[in-house]
């Protein structure tokens, strides 16, 4: 379900295992910090293209959250944020599972 994939979000959130915003994740990346990165349904097409163009080069998943808005997403991880990475493997795995099997 996307509410338990938003509710583990909001758990990375408060134990400091995300980055918030298309700059924020840019950098994660390139500090090889980022196990996977999340981006809500309705953000730009051309933010998604370029967040999906840096995670691929680096070797990283984007996975989006098909129902989610920006809105629902920022709610959820106390941010105003469409795009997240997530730096911690097992928040990273539980999120991946949670997003894939809502899909």
């Amino acid at each position: 379900m996307k509410t338990k994939a938003l509710t583990l979000l909001g758990f990375a959130a408060k134990a400091g295992k995300l980055s918030f915003g298309f700059s924020a994740t840019e950098e994660s990346l390139e500090r090889k910090k980022v196990r996977l990165v999340v981006t809500a349904n309705d953000i730009s097409p051309k933010s998604k293209k370029e967040v999906i163009f840096k995670a691929q080069k680096s070797g990283y998943e984007v996975l989006s959250l098909n129902t989610t808005s920006i809105f629902e997403l920022s709610n959820a991880v106390g941010h105003k944020c469409g795009i997240i990475s997530v730096n911690d493997e097992g928040f990273a795995e539980a999120i991946k599972e949670e997003i894939l099997n809502d899909q």
